[in-house]
């Protein structure tokens, strides 16, 4: 039987992201604890469990976070809706830190930063999985939590390049996505010039490690040009694919040897 990776505490994830050690993680699809628990068990320092663009439910939500716990790996979430209340309810259920979609304001970064600490922020007092259902005293969760909740903003809009030295000049935001997808898409929608994704990226990559602060992305494949080339604009945080698709690549190979494997001599 194959013993489980001992690494750092899950709660550790945000020092280790700010003092960008070379993180690896993923997105998860599928609203179970499944993945995750094996992610765990195989080594992967984090996932992202994405209410975005997956039917996770609060409910799911739960499971997975108690999956990640288990197994030792930093449970975080893309929420969603970019709002106080999701917020509140992700970290409450257990998730180490929260990824937020489309923020291309400095007035949305300063607003998430807030919405996800206590002390000089606007977080509301919860003790859930959180907070260790109370096991704590009120103000030692409330510094505790405030050390170690991670805050990731996703740049993917053409506004934010705009004014991206603001945006990631923000109190409270540890870390910075580079959404290419989304941002390739706003960037073509454009009515007057605007810089290439490539372009674009480079102007981001630059300002956060600027900053000080995390770079995160994903790709879809390690052994690529492309996760070198991530590697090389300064990205720490680093996601590979999904689940779904690890799964598909997987599944695919099989295929492949199955079917090489019973071809006709």
């Amino acid at each position: 039987m194959t013993a489980i990776p001992q690494r750092l505490a899950p709660r550790d994830f945000r020092k280790r992201l700010l003092a960008r050690e070379l993180l690896i993680g993923t997105f998860c699809k599928t609203p179970t604890s499944h993945a995750t628990e094996i992610l765990g068990s195989l080594g992967y320092d984090f996932v992202m469990l994405d209410e975005e663009h997956a039917p996770w439910t609060r409910q799911s939500l739960e499971v997975g976070f108690l999956g990640a716990r288990a197994f030792n790996i930093a449970g975080l979430v893309r929420i969603a809706r970019p709002d106080a209340s999701s917020i509140l309810s992700a970290l409450d259920d257990g998730a180490i830190g929260v990824m937020v979609p489309h923020v291309s304001s400095v007035e949305k970064a300063r607003n998430i930063a807030s919405w996800a600490r206590y002390k000089g922020g606007t977080r509301g007092s919860g003790v859930g999985r959180g907070g260790d259902y109370g096991g704590r005293p009120m103000q030692a969760h409330y510094e505790a939590s405030d050390a170690t909740t991670t805050v990731i903003a996703m740049i993917e809009d053409r506004e934010a390049i705009e004014q991206i030295d603001d945006i990631v000049a923000v109190e409270g935001i540890d870390a910075f996505f580079l959404g290419r997808g989304d941002l390739g898409l706003s960037l073509s929608n454009a009515t007057g010039p605007a810089p290439s994704v490539d372009e674009a990226v480079s102007i981001v990559a630059k300002a956060v490690v600027k900053s000080g602060k995390a770079l995160c992305a994903v790709t879809q494949n390690m052994a690529s040009d492309d996760a070198k080339k991530m590697l090389d604009l300064g990205v720490t945080g680093l996601m590979v694919a999904s689940d779904h698709g690890l799964l598909r690549s997987g599944a695919l190979a099989q295929l492949n040897h199955f079917r090489n494997l019973v071809k006709p001599g």
